[in-house]
């Protein structure tokens, strides 16, 4: 069975795919719901930048130590318990990359719509079955397609940053700080809308879930989380700033329905004209395959891992020729599939939100745990987060906060995810029970 691995480039474009999504494409139509001062919409931007910077800081350090494949089912397990790992895990493989391979896939739909017309759920079943087929089967193959969509997008929103500048601006969004800036970032829409960015820069841990198929993981993982992070904490930044800069912030809001305004379309349409925001929609839709592509890569390494582990999963432990959990692979797209047909972006990010950020914050606060055990019982690593421990202090309170405002404002979701990690508790303690009755049976025996 032949090891194929990934170089540095590969793991920072999968950190890149995965950050730069769905959400960048819709969220400011959602920030203008309750928010209209430019300047409080370009610093919360800058805010979930930085929250993602340090994260993917924390991560690299706790990477290092722990370089199993798997993500948060790993480091959890390390440093607390397994059955914190398992739900964490659990959480992973069953709906934290599937649902957003989802919306990603339906997003891509409806901006291909504008051109072709046809059922966005149609092309995102197409796409999701493609790159399902591609994954499967390589690796090596797989990292190319990812490599080329995600430098593709990348330039892509370059193009539009650019062009948005030297264009005519017909945007009607004020940029200066003053008393309603600054109290829109003092009022709990502002908070509401940070749950929602984080969505958006969610990604920024891809590469932590794939770290024994990257090459040299200790000096590359926390090169990639790092690069990829700031380039995309750029990208957003500027392309957020263009997007209010050259159309008018009534085009660009979510109406009452909460029906999703393709704002890249919109601010396309301002700066092309019609033909050319065809245009534009329909690379967006293209350049899209490699968020679709990155999650299809990534989650199933988790559940590949979960089940070398635990034995309810040991199916989804066994490997190709080439080394790719396959049987992991399917298993995530028919979820995938299932949630096209049944949910909405929307949903998406109120469902899975609040237990994400759960488990990031276990994670980064585990990073003290990881210091104080590394003494005693743990080898040495290559690296070590950069301004420990302000660093992760300061991202758990902003996670905090967010945590928080989220629960208080969207309590349904949050306890649906809560529901559905109470479950995951449920099953690890059926395996737990299954296991230790079939090992006192053959010690019996």
């Amino acid at each position: 069975m032949s090891k194929q691995r990934i170089g540095l480039y590969s793991a920072t474009a999968i950190v890149i795919a995965n950050m730069i999504g769905t959400a960048v494409w819709v969220s400011i139509g959602y920030q203008l719901m309750g928010m209209h001062s430019g300047f409080a919409l370009i610093t919360i931007w800058v805010i979930g930048g930085v929250t993602a910077l340090l994260g993917a800081l924390c991560y690299g350090e706790i990477g290092a130590a722990f370089t199993r494949s798997g993500g948060e089912y790993n480091y959890l397990t390390e440093l607390y318990h397994p059955a914190v790992g398992f739900l964490s895990g659990f959480i992973s493989s069953t709906v934290a990359f599937a649902a957003p391979v989802a919306a990603a896939a339906l997003a891509l739909g409806a901006y291909a719509k504008v051109v072709v017309g046809w059922d966005p759920r149609i092309l995102a079943t197409i796409v999701v079955l493609v790159l399902t087929g591609v994954h499967a089967l390589s690796l090596k193959s797989g990292s190319r397609l990812q490599n080329i969509f995600t430098s593709a997008k990348v330039l892509l929103i370059l193009f539009i940053i650019i062009a948005g500048f030297v264009s005519h601006r017909t945007g009607n969004t004020s940029f200066m700080p003053g008393k309603i800036g600054l109290a829109e970032i003092l009022s709990g829409a502002f908070a509401i809308n940070l749950y929602f960015v984080s969505y958006a820069y969610s990604g920024w841990n891809a590469a932590a879930y794939l770290s024994n198929e990257i090459e040299d993981p200790q000096k590359n993982l926390p090169k990639a989380l790092l690069f990829g992070t700031l380039i995309v904490s750029f990208l957003y930044i500027m392309l957020n700033f263009i997007f209010l800069w050259v159309a008018p912030q009534g085009e660009l809001t979510v109406g009452s329905d909460f029906k999703v305004v393709e704002v890249g379309f919109v601010a396309a349409n301002h700066i092309f004209g019609l033909a050319g925001g065809k245009m534009i929609a329909m690379i967006i839709a293209i350049l899209l395959i490699s968020t679709v592509s990155s999650m299809i890569i990534a989650g199933p390494r988790v559940t590949m891992v979960m089940g070398e582990d635990i034995r309810l999963f040991r199916i989804f432990a066994k490997k190709n020729r080439n080394g790719i959990p396959s049987r992991a692979v399917l298993f995530q797209s028919a979820i995938s599939l299932f949630f096209i047909y049944t949910s909405t972006f929307a949903e998406v990010i109120e469902y899975i939100g609040f237990t994400l950020s759960l488990f990031t914050f276990m994670t980064v606060l585990g990073i003290f745990i990881l210091r104080k055990r590394q003494k005693s019982t743990l080898p040495n690593y290559s690296y070590r987060t950069w301004g420990y421990p302000v660093t992760p202090v300061l991202f758990l309170l902003l996670l905090s906060w967010m945590l928080v405002y989220g629960f208080i404002y969207k309590p349904t979701p949050s306890l649906e995810g809560l529901a559905t990690v109470a479950c995951g508790l449920v099953i690890y303690f059926i395996n737990k029970k299954t296991t230790s009755n079939q090992t006192n049976e053959r010690i019996q025996s």
